[in-house]
């Protein structure tokens, strides 16, 4: 178990994090023209059956828990955007995934022969705020069998927006080699592909050795389609979720 004073300084660095801070690492020059749309894929089998009681967006810490989550610390950051480049608001982003040993939080994606990292919260959620923003800490994804199936580490993702999901996909590890065989891989056009490649860097300035994953959500929805309007912009499956961006 790490000390207090590392824990002490784990968190300190977490809440000196912003959006503001990790926007030097956003691809300049998105504007310019119409942005290619995110490719969307499976939602697979394995979104929490039960949520875990925190669903926060930081996985590594449960509630006020003093031990972290195994694995590499990854600062996922991005935009939700429509593909005219229009930031999304209150857009209602959500992530899952396995932990360090290829465990999902649901109860029937685990590992039989090792055991589900309790401190890892394997699920998280994000409103993203005027400029379309989001930010979860989390762990670098790692590859996996389960159910007979190999899978190259992944990241689900999810946007909802007025109680209405409206975007599902996995954020993959750009050039990772598990990706050749995958079988989501395999199903996607090329330059769709692309789209949901993403490259975990070194965190500049990490003394944890960190990693930064950036990557936008460019939805095919048009800007009024996608605005809630001041009544019900925090119903529906986002309603009570204010806390989630209390670690970002």
């Amino acid at each position: 178990m790490p000390s207090n004073s590392s824990q002490a300084d784990r968190r300190q660095f977490l809440s000196t994090l912003s959006l503001a801070s990790l926007a030097a690492l956003a691809p300049r020059g998105a504007f310019a023209q119409k942005l290619a749309e995110t490719a969307q894929t499976t939602e697979g089998p394995f979104y929490p059956d039960k949520l875990p009681l925190d669903t926060d967006n930081d996985l590594l810490i449960l509630n006020d828990g003093l031990t972290p989550a195994v694995g590499e610390i990854t600062h996922l950051t991005g935009h939700v955007f429509t593909s005219s480049g229009l930031p999304i608001r209150n857009a209602f982003v959500e992530i899952w995934q396995t932990d360090a040993d290829g465990s999902y939080v649901h109860t029937a994606g685990r590992q039989a022969a090792k055991p589900y990292d309790t401190n890892f919260q394997g699920y998280g959620r994000f409103l993203s705020d005027a400029k379309g923003q989001y930010y979860f800490r989390t762990i670098k994804p790692v590859e996996y069998t389960l159910m007979g199936m190999h899978r190259c580490p992944h990241i689900h993702v999810a946007v909802s927006q007025k109680g209405r999901r409206i975007f599902t996909s996995q954020f993959l590890i750009k050039g990772h080699p598990a990706n050749v065989g995958d079988t989501v891989v395999r199903n996607l056009d090329p330059k769709a592909l692309q789209t949901i490649l993403v490259d975990f860097k070194a965190l500049p300035g990490s003394k944890l050795g960190e990693l930064s994953a950036n990557v936008d959500i460019v939805l095919g929805e048009t800007f009024n389609e996608l605005q809630p309007s001041s009544k019900d912009s925090l119903k529906g499956t986002a309603k009570g979720i204010g806390m989630s961006r209390r670690r970002g």
